[in-house]
């Protein structure tokens, strides 16, 4: 197991890598809560049934995608990268498609699977990974430094420390809001394991929080242990009904299928890049085993749309697992058992509040900003596609568009600076599908 995983070629042992995983199932089992909710449209009244999913089910297929999606991921890739269905796409896939267009939920689980296939095609293809390593290293390093705000912005606000304001966007949130209180204490625990070096602060941080919560009522103590599984059968299989239905095949699904895959394609990327950057996995400025980790994900995400939930992506919560010393598919594996012992301990999942997770997801932050130094800032040409790069996933919460406005202004930047023959022709062709991106579908 240790000579598979490479644990003496990579620094890490048995322990670091399950501190890792347990890190990371940590600081995304929201997803489990969240997910079911938002497919079910649980907070807009007087829906018809019919546009509702159901809640138990799409939990079991939460789960189940995100378990076999990371052990895909752990075993076969070898990255210390979880997966699960992705916020943003689980919205564009309940508000956007069902609730605003009125189309039926198994219409939408039939685009996020015919996405799933064509990424797969294209993964095994070669041309994913071909794109992944045409991108110059300056901007991968911006990628990583924007995700890294990007699940800083996430965590403070998570952790109620900055609140949404209508005047200046956002401003500092109550501090004596004991959400707000609970994640602070969080922080400067985890900021002072940190500091003095000891390994896997991060997880410590995140329950030495959860045990001051419960001793001030912050955190409530769940009712019981274990309970039920729900049954899949309301969702189970349900995609395959929409290929029958003529109404399926209208532009507005073709539209709809394009954007699960830009937005899943160029999120992941991010996700891979940013994650592997900071583990120290990237090799010559190439991302080894680049196909098999995107085959995780493609397959994932069609599994994930049989069993009843929307695209499954590659989380950049895993960066927690690696500050916490995950370097190994190894710590993807035991994420993965976690995400399927979650299924008979959802009780206790209610004890994991997003303030409990708001200290790691900020200390990632910091940590993946690092790679800031690592870009050239004397070099104009270089300096404009990468900041923009970066501010703008933060302020727009999406990694693509990020990704996007950096991508959009490299080659400008380096054609004007006579530097053209340096850019790769991939490049070229991706200037055209962000321009066609913003002009057609934001």
């Amino acid at each position: 197991m240790k000579k598979y995983f490479q644990f003496d070629e990579l620094g890490t042992n048995y322990r670091r890598e399950f501190i890792g995983g347990l890190t990371t199932f940590l600081a995304m089992a929201y997803i489990l809560v969240v997910n079911p909710s938002m497919l079910a449209l649980a907070d807009v009244p007087d829906l018809p049934d019919a546009l509702r999913m159901d809640v138990g089910a799409v939990f079991v297929a939460t789960a189940l995608s995100a378990a076999i999606g990371t052990l895909i991921m752990g075993l076969w890739a070898k990255y210390p990268i979880a997966l699960a269905p992705g916020m943003g796409l689980n919205a564009f896939f309940a508000y956007t498609i069902v609730l605003g267009s009125g189309a039926p939920w198994q219409h939408a689980l039939a685009a996020v699977f015919v996405s799933g296939i064509f990424f797969l095609i294209l993964t095994f293809s070669g041309l994913r990974e071909k794109i992944i390593n045409a991108i110059p290293a300056e901007l991968k390093f911006a990628v990583s430094a924007g995700i890294g705000l990007f699940i800083t912005f996430i965590g403070l606000k998570n952790g109620e420390i900055i609140i949404s304001d209508p005047a200046t966007y956002v401003a500092l949130g109550d501090l004596s809001n004991p959400n707000a209180l609970l994640a602070i204490f969080g922080l400067i625990v985890t900021v002072i394991m940190m500091t003095r070096g000891i390994n896997g602060g991060v997880f410590y941080g995140i329950v030495i929080t959860v045990i001051i919560g419960m001793l001030f009522n912050q955190i409530d103590t769940p009712e019981r242990v274990v309970g039920p599984i729900p049954s899949l059968e309301p969702t189970f299989g349900a995609v395959f009904s929409a290929f029958g239905d003529p109404s399926f095949y209208t532009t507005t699904m073709l539209a709809t299928i394009i954007t699960f895959m830009f937005v899943d394609f160029f999120d992941t990327a991010g996700t891979l890049v940013g994650v592997a950057n900071q583990a120290g996995l990237m090799k010559d400025n190439k991302l080894p085993r680049a196909s098999k980790a995107l085959a995780a994900d493609s397959t994932a995400t069609i599994i994930g749309s049989i069993l009843g939930t929307s695209t499954v992506t590659s989380y950049v919560e895993s960066s927690s697992g690696v500050a916490a010393g995950a370097r190994t598919g190894f710590a993807a594996v035991v994420t993965a058992g976690f995400f399927l012992l979650a299924m008979f301990f959802f009780p206790v999942l209610s004890v994991v509040t997003s303030a409990v997770t708001a200290p790691a997801l900020i200390i990632v932050g910091v940590l993946m900003v690092a790679s800031l130094g690592k870009i050239d800032w004397s070099r104009f040409e270089i300096a404009v596609p990468a900041f923009l790069t970066i501010i703008i996933m933060p302020l727009s919460s999406s990694i693509a568009t990020g990704i996007a406005a950096g991508f959009i202004f490299y080659p400008i930047t380096m054609i004007l600076k006579g530097k053209a023959k340096q850019i790769h022709p991939i490049m070229y062709f991706l200037f055209i599908i962000f321009l066609l991106y913003f002009i057609f579908l934001t």
